[in-house]
Order: structure tokens, then C-alpha cells, then sequence
């Protein structure tokens, strides 16, 4: 019969059982009263007992082995037992993880090991059992934070049970890796000798053969001469102050604060468990501190939603934010307190330690109903001041306010700016036919097409009437005018049913802020241009004004001169900061886009005709074709990049564009739309190569040269 056995008398039982009978009979015997708490850690997590059995047998053989005086081997035993009590607390996402704890999920397990440390020192009277607990994670050089120990200093049991401990870790299979051999757990202790262990412990356990006859001379100890009073000793119900932290002189203050405060305090640890629960949250939710401490966190728990009665779901929720970023948040949010739902102000801290680790999150709840409520009816107040009825869009006087900041701001800062104004064709006909009820629906229809349609920092308005006005940001002339015949276009496509199914038409009025302008001058304007939209037909756009003057540009670039066919008419430098490969691999782009009709194309030059009137929203039905000649030279460039002490760091490759614009024939047309035509093919050439004006010399170190190969690389004809 085996010793296992003969110790147990239990030869009848499952191989599994009979080793737990046995380990449970050592542990009885060792232990004494305070076996219960292994049975405890047992019933957690059996591998963590079986795992403190091992090592105290490790322990108590190395200490035989040395000599070590039986006091202290008692307490090394004891303690090795022990080590792990912490993990009876610990969540099974931990102790169960399928693979090794990251930093985080490491430092939580160091605080479950010191909550076991509080669990000891309630029944154990013997403080050197508790220290070697305590010390045993230190690491030998002093570098482990929250350790102040370094080397001798730390008692001679814990850094006999860190190594122990380790060695046991590293030579037992885990479900992340297996067992390593006993040589390579030896390696891995010598790799760490002098920072986390004691190198001549190291050396001294490495000598030491641990088998079966060494754990048989402790077992034989344990089982046949250990005195049962013995093994007591160390054991008594006087409880021992807590290990983890005395309460500061200060912490009296602080209770008494979170005690009395009227606002919602709860604090929520990293396993998002709830530990404190103060008056003010009982009086907030209903709910009593007694009925939700130590329960899991949720949302659900106190009715906590978004401010529309959303969900909170994952790192919706401001505690799982807070403990998972470390970023503590601000938010309204509402809760349910007794039997109606309320808004508060949700404000969430996180908690970390002098070393970095998170542990948990501390949330203040306080009541905004009222303020919540005085602002829900301030902004009624402010809506009806601001807003048209009917529409909901701006209205004139709102409208009116934001004009005179618009100019303002815009004219200051030279940007430029936009106003586009609108009037619904032939309404008093609606009216008429269809009654003021399906005019009233048209109108609303027509306001939601323009905030459809509207940017941030645009405004939409109804200046009266039907007629409405959209303030454009940072738009320009071009821009604005495009926007206003997609407006178009699309208010002339939507079918109504409160009109038969029939759509309606709109005219249009745009203009671009001036040198000089004021908010009336401005409007006027505007209402010009929609008066000459109204006169040439209706369902139309018409542009006025020139807009601002950008750097660089002069009056001559939208002279009213009369213009000649064949005369040119603009003429710019464009520098591309890419090779020419890829600056006409865009040009392929403009060109099949604006419908361009390839004339030529030389070793560096490409010559194109472009009907600039079928890309101008402005065009009319009676208007004629209004062809221009384009012409690009092209020639790449290698140019030098210095650093900041003028020392040539880098060569790269730019493109340099010569861009010349001529009408193709004589036209009897006004020259302000044709300079305007122009210059918007330029600018869509310079858009389109993202190419800048050439503004400064040619740098130094600049090497230029035609090139010959952008007709093989356009291939535009097919």
C-alpha cells in the first residue's frame, strides 16, 4: 500500500479523492482550528489550495534543510499555507482567466492578497506570520512599488516563499502554458537574482534537490510528531487591526462629509462592485446602502439613461468610461428616484493609487430637475424669440441678428461670405388653387429642403412671406452659386402631395460679401439678383456682385474690358507639390469632368476647349455656347528641402503648370459673367491638381525641366 495510503486509510476511494482527503488531513494537522480557511480557498478555487499545500511543503523541506530553528520554520509554513488566502475574494474572471493577468488584472490580484492579509489578521495574533505574507511579493532590489523593504531588510521567510512560490508557479501546468522543467524554472530564478530574489537564496535553493524524501521527512513531521496544541498556537478570536491602512486623523472629516452630503456619492471598485453608498443616494434612488453594497454595478440598477431615455450600453456607461480610460466625465443624465424619472448631473472620478493602478470610480449624482427644467423652458423662450412657426427655420429678426455678425466677422477676417435668397414661384397661385393650407405645406416643405441642405455655421431663415434667405459661411460667389442651383434642382424634383403630386419651382438671388459692404448693401444685392432671376423667367439663378479680392489677385483679374477671341484673358503660374506622373493623372480627372475636348497635346503641353456656360448654374435657355481655350504647360521640377539651419536635408519632385485662358470666339455677352467663367475654370484647374499660385521665386537649388512624357502618360483621346 502507498504512503498516501497508509496516511489517509482511505485505499477504497477515487485516486482525485483520496489525494484531497490526504492534502486535507496534512492541512488539519498543520493548521489546527484554522483549516477552515484552506477549506474556504478550496471550495473558491481548488488549485490555488493544492498550489499553497505544495509550496509549504517546499518551504518546511528547505527549511529543514538548512536548519532553519523550528520557531521560524513553524511561521514559514504557515505562512507559505496562507499566501494565496487573498484569492477567496477574487472574481472568477481573474482566477479563471484562459491565459497570463495583464498589468492591470496583476495589480488588482495584489490587492485581493492584501484583503487576505485583512482576513488573517483578524484570527492570528503572531504579526511575523503576517509580515512574511506581506513581504513575500516585494522584490529583493527595492523597485516594486508599494514595497518599501530592500534586500536583508526583508524578512528571511518571505524571500524564501517568493522563490518557492515562483518556482512551484513556473513547474506546475497552467491552461496558458504548460510545465517548464526544473532546470529551466532554475534559469528563470538566476535571470532574476538580485532584482526580484535573493541571489544567495537563489543559489542555496537551486542546491537543493526538493523530492519525495525531503516532503516525506516534513509529512512524517506534520502527521506524527507535531503536537495538535502546537499547531494552535498561532490561532485566537482577538481581532487584530487591519493591515491594509489605518484611517488617517483626517478620515473622521471625510466620513462625516459623505455621510451628510445631500448629492448621490457611490463609489464603484475596478470589478465595478459597489462599496460605498452614501445618505444621499438612498435619498436619490430609494434604494437603502444595505440592499446594493458589494452588488455588481449597472445602469439598470438605479434607471440610469441618456437624456432622451436612451440606453446605456458598454462604455456608454460614465463608471465602465471611467475605470476602463481613466478620464472622469461630465454628463446630464436621467435616473429613476421612487416612482418617477428625474435629471441629474452625473459627475465621475476615477480612483488611482500613488503607482498608476485604477481602483475603481467615485460618482457624485446631483438633482438638476429644477435647473434642468428652468433651462427647458428657457430655451422655449428663446426658440419662439428666434424661430419662425410655421417653418421652424429662423426668422427675420434672428435672421437680422446673424446677418450684421456675419459681415462683420467675415470682412474682418477677409474670408469670404455668402447670401442666397429665394422666392417660391407663382405662390398666390398655389393659394388660389390648392387653399392656404396646402400653401402652408409647401412653405414647409420648401424650408426643409434648405436646412436639409445647410452646413454647420449656415443659417437658414423665412425673411417673410415666401421668401427665405440662407446666410453661407465661408462661401464664396462659385460655391454659393452652385449650392443654390443643387437647391433648385432639387426643390423642382420633389413632388407634393397636397399639390396633386406636382413640384415647385423657385428662383434664386446670389451674392458674395464686398470690400465695403454693410448688411443692407449686401441684401440689396442679393434681392436685385432675385428680381433679374423673376425677369428673365423664373426657376433660375443669377449671381451679382465680385466678392472679395483674394492675396495676390488684382482688379485686372475681372476687368469689364471687352474681350477678343483668341485674346488672353488669364494667365497663372500653378505649383503642385507632386510629380508629374501623378499631377496628370489628376489633369485626366478635370478633363473628363468638364466634358473638355482635347486640341492637342505636344511633349509638355496640353491644349483643351471647355464650354464654361454648360458647368454655370447661372445659364440661360437662350444663352449661346461660350467656349474657352485652355492651355497647360507643364514642367517638373526637383527642388532642394533644408532644415532649420539652412542645410540641404532632401530633393523631391513638384510640378509647375502654366495655365493660359482665352475665349475662342467673340462674344456679345456681358464681360463680368465671361471674367467670372474664367476664372472659375481656373479655379477648378487649381482644385483639381491641389496646386497653389506661384507667389516667390525659384528656390535655390531648383533644377527645371520639360518634360516629354505627358502625352503617353494622358491617353485621354480613347
Amino acid at each position: 500500500m502507498s504512503t498516501l495510503e497508509q496516511e489517509s486509510g482511505a485505499s477504497e476511494l477515487t485516486p482525485q479523492l483520496a489525494v484531497a482527503t490526504y492534502e486535507n488531513r496534512l492541512i488539519e494537522v498543520r493548521l489546527g482550528i484554522a483549516s477552515s480557511l484552506i477549506a474556504a480557498l478550496r471550495q473558491k478555487h481548488a488549485p490555488a489550495a493544492s498550489h499553497s499545500l505544495r509550496v509549504a511543503l517546499g518551504c518546511s523541506s528547505w527549511a529543514f534543510s538548512v536548519g532553519l530553528p523550528n520557531r521560524e520554520r513553524d511561521e514559514l509554513e504557515v505562512a507559505a499555507l496562507l499566501h494565496d488566502l487573498g484569492k477567496i475574494g477574487a472574481p472568477d474572471r481573474l482566477l479563471l482567466k484562459p491565459g497570463p493577468l495583464d498589468l492591470d488584472e496583476g495589480r488588482l490580484m495584489d490587492q485581493y492578497r492584501l484583503s487576505g492579509l485583512d482576513i488573517l489578521a483578524h484570527c492570528c495574533p503572531q504579526p511575523s506570520i503576517v509580515e512574511i505574507i506581506r513581504h513575500a511579493a516585494a522584490w529583493f532590489d527595492g523597485t516594486r512599488t508599494g514595497y518599501p523593504l530592500v534586500g536583508k531588510d526583508i524578512p528571511g521567510g518571505a524571500r524564501m516563499l517568493a522563490i518557492v512560490d515562483a518556482f512551484d508557479s513556473m513547474t506546475t501546468d497552467q491552461v496558458y502554458r504548460p510545465a517548464l522543467s526544473r532546470e529551466r524554472a532554475l534559469h528563470e530564478l538566476f535571470e532574476h537574482a538580485g532584482t526580484q530574489f535573493d541571489p544567495e537564496l537563489v543559489k542555496s535553493f537551486s542546491e537543493l534537490n526538493i523530492g519525495a524524501h525531503l516532503h516525506q521527512q516534513v509529512i512524517s513531521h506534520w502527521l506524527k510528531t507535531l503536537d495538535p496544541r502546537k499547531a494552535n498556537q498561532f490561532w485566537n478570536n482577538t481581532p487584530q487591526p487591519l493591515v491594509t491602512a489605518a484611517q488617517p486623523a483626517d478620515g473622521l472629516f471625510q466620513q462625516k462629509l459623505f455621510d451628510n452630503m445631500f448629492d448621490a456619492v457611490i463609489f464603484v471598485d475596478c470589478n465595478q462592485q459597489i462599496v460605498r453608498w452614501n445618505r444621499g443616494a438612498e435619498r436619490l434612488t430609494g434604494l437603502s446602502s444595505e440592499s446594493v453594497l458589494h452588488h455588481g454595478w449597472e445602469t439598470d440598477l438605479i434607471g440610469m439613461r441618456g437624456e432622451q431615455n436612451e440606453r446605456l450600453l458598454g462604455t456608454d456607461c460614465p463608471v465602465s468610461y471611467c475605470i476602463s480610460s481613466g478620464v472622469q466625465s461630465l454628463r446630464r443624465l436621467r435616473v429613476r428616484s421612487g416612482e418617477k424619472s428625474i435629471t441629474v448631473d452625473v459627475h465621475t472620478v476615477p480612483v488611482v493609487g500613488p503607482d498608476g493602478t485604477t481602483h475603481g470610480a467615485a460618482m457624485l449624482l446631483h438633482d438638476a430637475s429644477p435647473q434642468a427644467s428652468l433651462e427647458e423652458k428657457c430655451n422655449n423662450l428663446h426658440e419662439r424669440a428666434t424661430k419662425d412657426p410655421l417653418t421652424q427655420v429662423a426668422n427675420r429678426a434672428e435672421f437680422d441678428r446673424m446677418h450684421h455678425l456675419f459681415v462683420g466677422a467675415h470682412l474682418e477676417c477677409n474670408v469670404p461670405c455668402s447670401l442666397i435668397i429665394c422666392d417660391l414661384d407663382h405662390f398666390k397661385s398655389i393659394n388660389d388653387t390648392y387653399g392656404h393650407q396646402a400653401g402652408d405645406e409647401a412653405l414647409k416643405a420648401f424650408a426643409q429642403v434648405l436646412k436639409s441642405e445647410c452646413r454647420s455655421g449656415d443659417v437658414v431663415a423665412r425673411y417673410g412671406g415666401e421668401e427665405f434667405v440662407v446666410l453661407c459661411a465661408n462661401c464664396n460667389n462659385s460655391a454659393a452659386t452652385q449650392r443654390a442651383e443643387h437647391l433648385r434642382r432639387l426643390i423642382s424634383e420633389l413632388p407634393l402631395a397636397v399639390l396633386d403630386g406636382k413640384a415647385l419651382t423657385a428662383s434664386f438671388g446670389v451674392t458674395e460679401v464686398q470690400p465695403g459692404d454693410t448688411p443692407d448693401s449686401m441684401l440689396r444685392r442679393a434681392d436685385r439678383a432675385l428680381l433679374e432671376a423673376k425677369r428673365v423667367g423664373r426657376n433660375t439663378v443669377i449671381q451679382l456682385g465680385d466678392g472679395l479680392i483674394k492675396p495676390g489677385a488684382t482688379r485686372d483679374d475681372v476687368s469689364l474690358e471687352g474681350q477678343r477671341a483668341g485674346e488672353l484673358m488669364i494667365e497663372r503660374v500653378l505649383i503642385t507639390s507632386v510629380p508629374l506622373t501623378m499631377a496628370v493623372e489628376k489633369l485626366r480627372g478635370f478633363v473628363l469632368d468638364h466634358h473638355a475636348e482635347i486640341l492637342g497635346i505636344k511633349a509638355d503641353r496640353i491644349d483643351l476647349l471647355i464650354d464654361a456656360s454648360e458647368q454655370q448654374p447661372t445659364r440661360r435657355r437662350s444663352d449661346r455656347p461660350v467656349p474657352f481655350l485652355v492651355q497647360m504647360q507643364f514642367a517638373e521640377e526637383r527642388i532642394t528641402i533644408r532644415n532649420a539651419s539652412g542645410l540641404p536635408s532632401a530633393r523631391t519632385l513638384r510640378t509647375r503648370v502654366l495655365v493660359s485662358i482665352r475665349l475662342n470666339r467673340t462674344r456679345d455677352r456681358r464681360n463680368a459673367e465671361i471674367m467670372l467663367q474664367a476664372s472659375a475654370i481656373l479655379a477648378a484647374v487649381q482644385s483639381y491638381l491641389m496646386a497653389t499660385p506661384e507667389t516667390t521665386t525659384q528656390e535655390e537649388g531648383t533644377s527645371r525641366r520639360s518634360v516629354n512624357m505627358l502625352a503617353p502618360w494622358l491617353k485621354l483621346r480613347s
